[in-house]
């Protein structure tokens, strides 16, 4: 005997299949409108002409607004990430941003933003991705960068910034990477950075810091996690020292053009992991130690510029290291 199925309405059929819809376009957080409405009468034309209807997280007939992403809090949207980057935004950093107290990525690097960061930066607690690289803002970091508890990727880059490293940085224990490069950055490195103990990359070249790497690592079991350390071309003094072994996951090692003296300890030969060694232009002396021959990743080493005895030579090919912006946010 067959089954017998009872006699369903098509009408009430269209009704269920329109449900789930229907809950997807729940309002848009009232505060979220307006703070993406302000932003948007700032900005220039090329990001303006598509941003599109009056709600940043889409409507029934219209998408969300291009690098707007939004998600679900219980009978509200919310915006989670803002990446608008290379559309040559102008003019000052957007303050209306600070209001989207549920951002976990702020991308707004490449444009030409200018001014300082505003110390309401302080209020998006949930960041984890601040990236506001190769812009042209100034002043100093604010130290409310420090509030951010759970950031993990920190940009700011190509830009120029100036005084000292602020250090309320070292409370962001979930950070992984820290770039400042290309700034106007002085005073020495705060040596607490060392005791983040996530932090695998640390990018202060082409600044004007000062200081020896003894003071920087002198904490006790510091840079736990570091794989590259980026001090080029800067004001840095002193040689390299033995305790520099200790930091056994670095990789890359970028000491070029500052002012540092010395001959290389044959200690530093044996970071089980260093790839990628730059010592080139400044005033280290004496010879190369064997060991550096002979290490099984060793693949360049920079030694121009220097006192190296007659005789000193590099290892492999003197080629510039490029790293492409997806290797970074990972």
């Amino acid at each position: 005997m067959g089954h017998q199925f009872p006699f369903i309405p098509f009408s009430f059929i269209l009704f269920l299949f329109a449900l789930p819809h229907q809950s997807v376009l729940c309002k848009t957080l009232k505060r979220d409108v307006k703070a993406l409405t302000e932003i948007k009468a700032s900005l220039g034309w090329r990001v303006v002409y598509s941003w599109v209807g009056d709600d940043p997280c889409g409507a029934s007939h219209l998408p969300p607004w291009s690098g707007v992403t939004c998600s679900t809090q219980g009978d509200y949207r919310v915006v989670t990430e803002l990446e608008v980057y290379a559309v040559s935004i102008v003019g000052p950093f957007p303050v209306a941003v600070t209001n989207l107290l549920d951002l976990t990525r702020l991308d707004l690097h490449n444009n030409k933003l200018t001014g300082p960061i505003p110390p309401q930066i302080g209020r998006l607690r949930r960041l984890k991705i601040l990236n506001l690289r190769w812009n042209k803002l100034q002043d100093v970091i604010p130290p409310e960068i420090g509030a951010l508890k759970g950031l993990t990727h920190l940009y700011l880059g190509f830009n120029n910034f100036k005084g000292e490293i602020p250090k309320e940085l070292v409370t962001l224990r979930e950070l992984r990477y820290l770039h400042l490069n290309e700034n106007r950055l002085s005073g020495k490195i705060p040596p607490e950075l060392g005791t983040l103990p996530n932090l695998r990359q640390l990018d202060l070249g082409n600044n004007h810091l000062v200081g020896t790497i003894r003071e920087l690592i002198r904490l006790e079991g510091c840079f736990p996690s570091l794989r590259n350390l980026y001090i080029n071309n800067n004001y840095f003094t002193g040689g390299v020292p033995s305790q520099l072994a200790n930091l056994t996951n670095l990789e890359i090692l970028y000491l070029s053009y500052n002012k540092m003296s010395g001959i290389i300890p044959p200690g530093v030969a044996h970071i089980p992991k260093l790839t990628y060694l730059y010592l080139d232009h400044n005033q280290f002396s004496g010879r190369i130690p064997d060991a550096f021959y002979k290490h099984p990743f060793l693949k360049e080493m920079y030694i121009e510029g220097n006192a190296f005895r007659q005789g000193v030579k590099p290892i492999g090919f003197h080629k510039v290291l490029e790293v492409s912006d997806a290797e970074f946010l990972v």
